[in-house]
């Protein structure tokens, strides 16, 4: 059957020189081939592809692999490998190298010790980064999961609470509202504890007075969310407020700033400049934000070094902060689809302050 996206890989194989194009990244594999599987290989050659997976998976690569040859494998899938007719017949043969093992790449090359093995990691990213209508579809659903998990978490919050208990609460309703799992291992910062970028939650509990970080995402049909809000548990103090106002501020302005066709480091800056004139630059280290899709983390880049450009319908954070030690953070995150003359956002969360009586 025809796949669009193998024959971009495909066509690339004669831009780089290759006889075919090994794939191991199973991220990589479920975007290229539909599997969804966690053991599997995949081969792409000029005339077409093939995909190696073990006995457990025969019955779900007969659904959901399309566009490649499915070879059910009896010894190793190394080996599998080797014998390929496409496999034996190339000579330069490009490889993962960010995802292949060192002992998978000895191994290969005692398989096929005149082989040329050609690091070619980013030919599937680079297509990952452009997003089709149905990829935005079940990225926009994670989201909404994600905002409906943030409305019934704040409801359960009170003093006394640990963090610990938050973050479960909060994974256990992900799953309820319909996530596959949880994005990543959500992020409860309560106090000073906010003052921690990715801070994992401790038997701290909360109380009066605190400023509550909650980062967390949902996964939908392996499609990932990713948002930030910050809570704070009582009345606000003029310091809390005046944080999360130039917190404010700065993603309004990373918001604003996310076009297709701009670079990442153009919309890091114009965030960046908020928080930097009202004092607080030494206390935001990192980039506004990154791209999102099969994994949390890919390509675009949003960062002070990203010379990458932005393109259209590629799907990225604007997630600016500040973070003082000792005292707290502020984090506000949005996830957004980058469209010519700005960005749609999918993270309908309200970001006004909300606060929690205590």
């Amino acid at each position: 059957m025809a796949n669009h996206r193998i024959d971009s890989i495909k066509k690339a194989l004669g831009q780089k020189k290759l006889d075919v194009m090994l794939f191991t990244s199973l991220l990589n594999i479920r975007y290229l081939a539909g599997y969804s599987g966690s053991s599997g290989m995949l081969l792409v050659n000029p005339r077409g592809a093939d995909f190696l997976t073990d006995f457990r998976y025969k019955e779900q690569s007969a659904k959901e692999v399309r566009g490649a040859r499915t070879t059910i494998i009896t010894s190793s899938l190394l080996e599998e490998l080797s014998r390929l007719p496409a496999f034996v017949r190339s000579r330069k043969i490009g490889i993962e190298e960010q995802n292949l093992t060192y002992a998978q790449f000895l191994q290969l090359q005692k398989l096929a010790p005149k082989k040329k093995f050609v690091p070619a990691s980013g030919l599937a990213e680079n297509l990952r980064q452009i997003k089709a209508n149905d990829e935005i579809g079940k990225i926009a659903q994670a989201a909404h999961i994600a905002d409906l998990a943030f409305s019934r978490i704040i409801r359960f919050i009170k003093p006394g609470l640990t963090e610990k208990a938050i973050a479960a609460q909060l994974d256990h309703t992900l799953k309820m509202l319909g996530a596959a799992n949880p994005s990543f291992d959500s992020i409860v910062g309560s106090g000073p504890n906010g003052a921690l970028p990715h801070a994992q939650p401790s038997d701290r509990k909360v109380r009066k007075g605190d400023f509550i970080v909650l980062d967390f995402g949902a996964i939908h049909q392996g499609y990932h969310s990713d948002m930030t809000r910050t809570i704070c548990l009582g009345r606000p103090t003029e310091k809390h407020l005046k944080i999360y106002d130039i917190v404010t501020k700065a993603q309004a302005a990373g918001l604003k700033a996310v076009k297709a066709g701009i670079k990442g480091k153009v919309a890091d800056l114009a965030a960046r400049e908020i928080i930097d004139r009202a004092g607080y630059g030494k206390y935001y280290g990192h980039g506004l934000g990154h791209g999102v899709g099969l994994a949390v983390h890919e390509a675009p880049g949003v960062g002070m070094k990203a010379e990458n450009i932005l393109p259209e319908n590629s799907i990225v954070t604007v997630e600016p902060g500040i973070y003082l030690p000792g005292w707290g953070g502020v984090r506000i995150e949005d996830l957004v689809v980058v469209v010519k003359g700005g960005c749609r956002i999918l993270s309908g969360s309200t970001k006004k302050l909300i606060t929690i009586k205590a």
